[in-house]
């Protein structure tokens, strides 16, 4: 009896998930932004699909909806903040709610800041979070919507997980990710030696992801504002750590390709 956790490439960089219950055979997908990506795992699984978690509204995350019902049938849960701009959606979630995976139970996190209504999924008995576009390997979302002090928040708020949670992201920003945190952390010895990993797997086309948050701590900017060397690079040695982290997505979004 176990949770499978199948980690799908789509598009340039998206990984789309697939969550089984072994034991009943419920099958879930988590934000299908391609739904062909999906139906050709789920076909040569010879799976059914039961139900589709959306974290946010952007497309890369919720293109494959519509495909995925008419030839599933699979139920979707999505944010209730985005029920102006999600489709086919059957259950509304908001902090505190729980989605299930057969036996396996999810707590409905509300992580603004990428987007106004960002959500994620996190199976406390499997230490996993499905963060969506909110936290990244040695990064974080675009503050599309959000304020700096909203993802500021919502960082914090997954900071207090279990240092061993592993972190299913959404995107294979990792390299990039981790270039800009050289230039704000350029003397991190766990950072230098994160990326030395990275670059060999990269450079073998192989995922980076999932990471853990243990990892993350010790090499993520943005989970990092109260360190010192970071606060003396950004000029920011007595700022409140929320004006560092403002700093900090700000020279990301200035100086370095970021996308989401």
């Amino acid at each position: 009896m176990s949770l499978e956790i199948h980690q799908l490439p789509a598009f340039d960089d998206n990984y789309l998930y697939i969550l089984r219950d072994t034991q009943s055979g419920e099958t879930a997908a988590v934000d299908p932004g391609d739904a062909s990506v999906i139906l050709k795992f789920l076909k040569n699984h010879r799976w059914p699909l039961h139900k589709i978690f959306i974290t946010h509204h952007h497309f890369d995350h919720t293109g494959g909806i519509a495909a995925l019902k008419q030839k599933t049938k699979a139920q979707v849960f999505a944010p209730k903040y985005d029920e102006h701009r999600i489709s086919q959606v059957d259950h509304w979630l908001e902090e505190g709610l729980e989605v299930t995976v057969g036996s396996y139970k999810a707590q409905v996190l509300f992580l603004p800041g990428h987007t106004l209504g960002h959500i994620a999924y996190y199976f406390a008995s499997e230490k996993a979070l499905f963060s969506g576009d909110v936290l990244f390997a040695m990064g974080c979302g675009r503050l599309f919507e959000g304020s700096p002090a909203q993802m500021y928040q919502s960082l914090e708020k997954i900071k207090t997980l279990p240092p061993e949670t592993k972190i299913y992201c959404a995107h294979e920003y990792t390299l990039a990710n981790g270039r800009f945190a050289l230039s704000v952390d350029p003397n991190n010895s766990d950072l230098l030696q994160r990326m030395d990993i990275v670059e060999n797997l990269r450079q073998k086309n192989q995922p980076t992801l999932p990471t853990d948050l243990q990892l993350e701590l010790k090499t993520n900017p943005f989970l990092r504002c109260h360190s010192p060397d970071i606060r003396k690079t950004v000029g920011l040695t007595t700022s409140p750590e929320p004006q560092v982290f403002a700093e900090i997505r700000k020279r990301k979004d200035q100086n370095y390709t970021d996308p989401i």
